[in-house]
């Protein structure tokens, strides 16, 4: 697909149509490659740390989930492109998938979320071949049971790994998997418990006019403000810091010509 680069981080471009074939074309090909699935907070992160901007820019995909990144795109660099949300992909990923009978791995969550996700799936994608489910523990992994991972994986062979972690652990997790797991990994952390009723998303007047963040920070102040009150202050200095540097340096690229 292709990309342009919001100061320095890389999106992939295109309809909102164009993004699922795709993956399902990775998923098909059982490519061992990464999807991440981009807001400010991702975008933040990778300001922040350039070794997690590599792990973005790396990604074989990278959807523009967070409408305030659109919006980035447009003022810096004069594209219009659309959102493409996690929370719409997903569903729309696993349906694809249980119609082209392409098998679905989920890695990461609670025991709770995905025996909640497996009672979910067996309703809404009875066709759905599921390939496993496996909840890690809240602690760095043995090398051991990396390998372990790794061959229980392997050996169930799905063309898709369902990453649920959260940011940045699932980009980092799935980037250190490139090229050992052999499939496609995407990262949709805060998409699943959407999808399966667990959490409500907001309502599409909010979701339409970028206040999706608002909702979330109603529903989990607790959990979400400190997050939303730093990135969301942040992104939106980086990128009036950027428009202004741009705009002085046209400025100035037309005064010495003139």
């Amino acid at each position: 697909m292709q990309r342009d680069k919001l100061i320095h981080f890389d999106l992939s471009l295109g309809e909102f149509s164009s993004f699922l074939p795709n993956m399902i074309d990775l998923a098909r090909q059982r490519s061992s490659a990464t999807v991440c699935v981009a807001n400010v907070h991702m975008f933040v992160e990778a300001y922040r740390d350039r070794d997690f901007s590599k792990v973005i820019n790396n990604a074989d995909i990278v959807t523009p989930d967070g409408k305030p990144l659109t919006w980035g795109l447009r003022i810096l660099n004069g594209i219009r492109q659309e959102r493409v949300a996690g929370s719409d992909i997903l569903p729309q990923l696993l349906r694809e998938c249980e119609k082209q009978q392409l098998s679905v791995f989920f890695y990461g969550g609670s025991k709770a979320l995905l025996d909640e996700t497996s009672r979910f799936l067996g309703a809404r994608y009875p066709g759905l071949k599921v390939a496993g489910f496996y909840s890690p523990p809240f602690r760095a992994l043995t090398e051991e049971e990396n390998a372990a991972v790794i061959s229980r994986i392997n050996d169930a062979a799905p063309n898709v790994v369902v990453v649920v972690l959260g940011c940045p652990k699932q980009e980092k997790w799935s980037a250190c998997m490139k090229g050992k797991i052999n499939s496609v990994m995407i990262g949709f952390g805060g998409a699943l418990p959407l999808l399966i009723g667990t959490q409500k998303r907001a309502p599409l007047w909010m979701q339409h006019s970028g206040l999706e963040w608002l909702y979330r920070l109603y529903v989990e102040p607790r959990r979400l403000f400190k997050r939303y009150a730093v990135t969301n202050t942040l992104f939106v200095y980086i990128i009036l810091k950027e428009f202004v540097r741009l705009k002085v340096r046209r400025t100035t690229a037309r005064y010495n010509k003139a």
